[in-house]
């Protein structure tokens, strides 16, 4: 579980607010829940496994090729 205190007395909610978001987003508990929140078969998950190895070859791909100037 996240807990954020106040630094001082002085410290503002706002950023408080903003270093409590940073700690939620640094941790990785957002993307997790949002993840879990359908339920994918087994499968399904290889198969979105494999379909982002492709999607990085692509990537680099398409950068090698910028580089030289080709489309």
């Amino acid at each position: 579980m996240i807990q954020v205190t106040r630094k001082d007395y002085k410290e503002s909610l706002e950023n408080m607010l903003r270093r409590f978001n940073r700690k939620v987003q640094q941790s990785g508990t957002l993307a997790v829940v949002k993840q879990q929140q359908y339920f994918e078969k087994p499968i399904s998950k290889r198969d979105r496994r494999l379909k982002a190895i492709v999607r990085q070859e692509r990537k680099v791909n398409k950068l090698k090729r910028a580089k030289l100037g080709q489309k």
